[in-house]
C-alpha cells in the first residue's frame, strides 16, 4: 500500500529539510494523542541509525517500533525502514522539493499492514485514517516552525 502526503511550504527546501535535523524533531512531530516514548533517538545523517519507539496499539498491546535510517541525501531525501515493529513492512521517504518561492514537503510511505488480510480490511477503517491525522500534524508543525523564522 502507498501513502503520500504532500505540502507546500514558503520556505526552502534545505530550511524545511534542516527542520528535520534539529535535535528534538521527532519530539515536536510526535502527536501528543499517540502516547508514545522515545526510547532511542536516530541521527538521520548517519545510515544504519536507528529510532526506537514504545507505544500501545489501540491503547492496550504494547509494541516497539525500530526504524534505520538506509538513505540520506541533504536536502533532497532521507529514508527510513521498519527493522521491526506493527507493519508488516514500512518505508519511508522523506522528500523536499523547491517549488517556486518555497518548496514542498512530501512524506511517500509503502507499507503493509500487520496480520495479512485482517490488516488489509483494517486498513481503510484505521490505519490508513490513522496514518492520515499523524502526517497532516506533522506537516502543520513543520509548516509553522519553517514558515515563522524559528531556529
Amino acid at each position: 500500500m502507498r501513502f503520500t502526503k504532500e505540502t507546500f511550504i514558503a520556505a526552502p527546501a534545505r530550511r524545511v529539510f534542516d527542520f528535520h535535523e534539529l535535535p528534538d524533531a521527532f519530539e515536536r512531530l510526535l502527536p501528543p494523542w499517540e502516547n508514545a516514548r522515545i526510547v532511542q533517538k536516530a541521527d538521520i545523517s548517519k545510515l544504519g541509525s536507528r529510532a526506537i519507539i514504545e507505544q500501545k496499539v489501540l491503547g492496550l498491546i504494547p509494541s516497539r517500533w525500530v526504524a534505520e535510517h538506509t538513505a540520506y541525501e541533504p536536502p533532497e531525501m532521507f529514508e527510513d525502514v521498519q527493522v521491526s515493529g506493527p507493519f508488516a513492512s514500512w518505508r519511508h521517504r522523506h522528500i523536499f522539493k523547491p517549488e517556486g518561492e518555497g518548496a514542498l514537503l512530501i512524506d511517500d510511505i509503502e507499507y503493509e499492514p500487520p496480520m495479512w488480510f485482517l490488516g488489509s480490511l483494517a486498513d481503510p477503517l484505521f490505519i490508513r485514517p490513522k496514518i492520515e491525522k499523524m502526517f497532516e500534524f506533522r506537516h502543520s508543525v513543520t509548516k509553522d516552525w519553517c514558515e515563522r523564522g524559528e531556529g
